[in-house]
C-alpha cells in the first residue's frame, strides 16, 4: 500500500497544467493525443515541475461535461506513462480518480471540493491520496453568470473551512488537504484581485494554499491581453501568491514560473536572515 500523501512542504511546489482535452481555454487540442501529452508532461518535469496535473475535462467557463468513459480514455494512458513523476488528476468523478490513482497518480484535484460525486471522498481516503479542495460558485456552465458575494474573501474562506471539515469527518487527514480559492471560477475581475490581495488570510485554515492564476481571463482583462500573451501578467500573480503564502502554484509555463518561484523564495530567505 502506498504511503498517505502529505502536503507538508518546505518550499513552494510548481504544478504543471496538462490538459488532455479538445477545448481548454489556453491549450485546447494541443495535447489531446496521448503521446503528445506524455511528451509535454516529461518536458514539464524536466523544466522543474514538482507535480503534473492531468485533466481530461475542460472546466473553462461554459464548458460542457464529458462522460466518465471519455475522460478515462483521455486521462489513464497519460497517467500510466507519467507515473514515475508526481501526478495529480484533475477530475470531479470518483471513477476517474480511482482508476488514475491505481495507474500511479498521487493527488486528486477536485474543483467541486467533493460536492459533485459523493463517493470521491472515499476514493481519496482509501487511496491515501493528496486532495485539492477548490472554491467554485456554481458549475463551469454557470459560474460566470453574474457571480455575487457580500465579502468574497470571507465567503471563500468559510466555504473551504466547511469542505476541510467534511473531508476530515470522512477520514481524510488534514495534512492530505490543500485549498484553492478558485481564481476565475465564479468571480469577477475585481473579486479575483481581492482574493489574491488577501491570499494570506487562507493560511488560517491550516492547509497548504494552492494558487491557480496562470493565463486566466482576469489577467487578460486587466492588461488587455489574449490567452497566449499573459506570461508576464501570470508571472506577477505567481510572484505575489508565493510572497503571500501560496505553497503550490498551478501553471502552464513551467520553466518561467519555476524561476519566478525560486527567486521569490530567495528573497524571502534573505529577508529572514
Amino acid at each position: 500500500m502506498k504511503p498517505v500523501f502529505q502536503w507538508n512542504v518546505e518550499r513552494t511546489l510548481v504544478m504543471g497544467v496538462l490538459n488532455v482535452t479538445p477545448d481548454s481555454f489556453s491549450d485546447g487540442e494541443s495535447f489531446l493525443d496521448a503521446e503528445a501529452a506524455v511528451a509535454q508532461g516529461i518536458a514539464m518535469a524536466q523544466a522543474g515541475a514538482d507535480i503534473i496535473d492531468v485533466g481530461g475535462e475542460s472546466t473553462r467557463p461554459g464548458a460542457e461535461p464529458v462522460s466518465a468513459t471519455e475522460e478515462l480514455k483521455r486521462v489513464i494512458p497519460v497517467v500510466e506513462k507519467l507515473a514515475r513523476f508526481t501526478v495529480s488528476v484533475d477530475t470531479m468523478k470518483s471513477e476517474v480518480a480511482e482508476q488514475a490513482l491505481a495507474a500511479g497518480a498521487r493527488i486528486v484535484n477536485d474543483i467541486s471540493a467533493l460536492r459533485t460525486d459523493a463517493r470521491m471522498v472515499e476514493v481519496v481516503r482509501d487511496g491515501g491520496a493528496g486532495l485539492v479542495l477548490m472554491h467554485m460558485k456554481g458549475t463551469p456552465q454557470t459560474m460566470q453568470q453574474n457571480p455575487q458575494y457580500t465579502n468574497v474573501v470571507a465567503e471563500v474562506r468559510e466555504f473551504l473551512a466547511a469542505r476541510i471539515a467534511f473531508a476530515e469527518s470522512r477520514g481524510v487527514k488534514k495534512s492530505q488537504i490543500a485549498v484553492d480559492p478558485g481564481i476565475g471560477f465564479g468571480k469577477t475581475v475585481e473579486q479575483n484581485l481581492r482574493l489574491l490581495a488577501e491570499l494570506e488570510s487562507l493560511q488560517a485554515l491550516g492547509c497548504s494554499v494552492l494558487a491557480g492564476t496562470s493565463r486566466k481571463s482576469f489577467i487578460g482583462k486587466t492588461l488587455g491581453r489574449e490567452a497566449n500573451e499573459r506570461l508576464w501578467g501570470t508571472a506577477a500573480t505567481v510572484a505575489w501568491a508565493v510572497a503571500h503564502g501560496a505553497k503550490i502554484v498551478r501553471v502552464h509555463d513551467v520553466a518561467e514560473m519555476r524561476d519566478v518561484v525560486r527567486m521569490v523564495e530567495a528573497l524571502q530567505v534573505a529577508k529572514r536572515n
